[in-house]
């Protein structure tokens, strides 16, 4: 063995202070607007992560995004971002089994469902093979959602009839075909450009996102579904190689905030912005009458056989116990909702 020189230990002597500061800053792309749910909690994590890591790892929030929704996935797969969170129904066909936490009536919280999701992602190794080329850092869903209209309320089933709706892709998507409804998928960000150019009636929505996307002059009326007509599954992620550079004490520190922590932190963020939302159209004047308990029982029945759906594309892409995962997490959000 070479033994070192007195010069050469002077020399790792001299740049051991750099190598400890050196610092990594995650170009991180968001594609939603700084009064998101989302955002607000991405940037409190950042804040959270410098702070963990004594400032060698930090996150440069850029101005405009690198990439549209849908191909974000893919921007940080391939580099064009170190971190960015995806909607996993933008990229029909590419997540199967994400799909689970986006069934109809899972829950009356983002929070809640959001951290049981967390709890079988983790508990499940299939779900994390389907991001391949990412770390994911967590999974996590928007509150319950209902139906926004600017024509007139939906008292049954028949009277979605002749009326279009903006849609997200996945599950909603197949809510909204179940129901008789005439579905455009589009970006949630293009909301706004859609009901003013009057191409749709209405949008399936958590309440949160009225606002958010500027949507209260339209909207005339709130159909409320207790429990969600849908959710929508979305991950945090950081680009594989990005992550294996950091040092294996940064990346222990970010996984303490991330994981369920992170899920609850963004959960809790869409909770609050929802009950804004929500007080937000009532002191406009927007009808929210409850829906009648016929109406909730037929659109479970309509709705009902996307579960058996999933469960079925869900073995196909590895999943052999579909049903009992899909078990699992409506147990894990009823043992939160106690």
């Amino acid at each position: 063995m070479k033994l070192a020189t007195p010069r050469t230990l002077l020399l790792a002597l001299a740049l051991a202070p750099l190598l400890s500061s050196a610092q990594t800053v995650l170009t991180t792309s968001m594609f939603v607007p700084q009064t998101h749910p989302v955002m607000k909690a991405v940037s409190q994590w950042c804040d959270d992560v410098a702070q963990a890591t004594d400032k060698r790892v930090s996150c440069n929030i850029l101005p405009k995004p690198v990439a549209g929704p849908a191909a974000t996935f893919d921007a940080v797969r391939d580099g064009l971002a170190d971190l960015s969170f995806g909607i996993h129904g933008y990229t029909p066909g590419r997540f199967v089994l994400t799909s689970v936490a986006e069934l109809p009536f899972l829950g009356h919280s983002a929070e809640i469902t959001s951290v049981a999701y967390q709890r079988i992602f983790e508990r499940h190794d299939a779900f994390a093979k389907e991001h391949k080329g990412l770390k994911v850092l967590s999974v996590f869903t928007h509150g319950p959602a209902d139906i926004y209209l600017s024509k007139r309320p939906i008292k049954t089933l028949a009277d979605l009839g002749g009326l279009k709706f903006r849609v997200g892709g996945g599950m909603v998507k197949d809510v909204a075909q179940a129901l008789g409804a005439s579905a455009i998928l589009k970006p949630s960000v293009e909301s706004y450009e859609l009901m003013s150019a009057g191409v749709v009636d209405g949008v399936f929505f958590p309440a949160e996102s009225v606002p958010v996307y500027r949507l209260e002059k339209f909207i005339k009326y709130r159909t409320n579904i207790p429990g969600g007509l849908y959710n929508t599954s979305f991950a945090m992620f950081m680009n594989e190689g990005t992550w294996g550079r950091l040092p294996a004490a940064d990346r222990a520190a970010i996984e303490k905030l991330s994981g369920e922590p992170l899920a609850r932190r963004i959960g809790r963020e869409w909770d609050a912005a929802d009950q804004r939302g929500r007080a937000a159209l009532d002191a406009i004047g927007v009808d929210s009458s409850p829906s009648s308990p016929a109406l909730i029982e037929a659109i479970r029945q309509k709705t009902a056989p996307l579960e058996q759906q999933w469960v079925d594309a869900a073995k196909q892409k590895g999943l052999p116990n579909a049903a009992q995962v899909l078990q699992e997490l409506r147990a894990e959000i009823a043992k939160q909702q106690r």
